[in-house]
């Protein structure tokens, strides 16, 4: 076992191609915006390499690289931690993503056709759905896909490569405010899926801003809940 454990079916399988170390690292990323891996916990080389299936070096190299990319802390003589990151780290990074979406519902409502809105509403009931039955991983996956799509609608690929910069991060920082946010999340979901179809992209804006923002707030108020 992992030193704070793993929850039952979380050690994703190594099934994709390309190299190992990649998709050592691909497993160890998806573990931590999860929070199956939670933030300060200790990482043994030795036991994420049996969790995986595989040796030791490749693990080390994925984590060398998590480290440089802020996900893990390597402490001399103590070893591997999942990255606590502080509020001032996680305001910054939700700040800009408001900025970014923003942006992007105002172009998607210029730009959206009626299949992307049809698939907008699918997203939103799936979504739904999820809620109902208290199922966070699936509620927070739906909502990734559903910012996503948005960014998708918009058509600019610039904006979506930097979107795509931070949405692991967003979805690290939402997992543990998902079944706070819960139902009204897709509540202003829906709102957003108006605008857009109305091509209302003032109201879009709007929306998002305020969506975005109360993410923010309400991780900034999670310990308080």
């Amino acid at each position: 076992m992992l030193s704070a454990g793993l929850p039952q079916g979380a050690v994703p399988k190594l099934e994709r191609p390309g190299p190992l170390r990649d998709r050592v690292y691909e497993a160890l990323l998806e573990l931590i915006t999860t929070r199956a891996l939670q933030p300060g916990q200790h990482l043994v080389e030795s036991e994420l390499a049996g969790h995986l299936g595989v040796s030791r070096q490749p693990v080390r190299e994925a984590l060398q690289r998590l480290n440089t990319e802020g996900w893990v802390d390597l402490r001399p003589a103590q070893g591997a931690f999942v990255h606590e990151p502080t509020e001032e780290e996680a305001d910054q990074l939700l700040t800009v993503r408001t900025l970014l979406e923003a942006e992007a519902a105002r172009l998607a409502a210029a730009n959206a056709g009626s299949a992307g809105v049809a698939a907008l509403e699918e997203l939103c009931e799936e979504g739904e759905r999820a809620v109902a039955a208290d199922d966070v991983d699936a509620a927070v996956a739906f909502n990734a896909r559903f910012h996503a799509k948005i960014m998708e609608l918009a058509g600019n690929a610039v904006l979506a490569e930097l979107a795509a910069q931070v949405d692991r991060r967003v979805r690290w920082y939402y997992t543990p405010i998902a079944r706070q946010r819960g139902r009204q999340s897709w509540i202003e979901h829906r709102g957003l899926i108006a605008a857009i179809t109305g091509r209302d992209e003032q109201a879009a804006t709007r929306l998002m801003r305020e969506h975005t923002e109360h993410t923010r707030r309400s991780y900034h108020a999670r310990e308080e809940s």
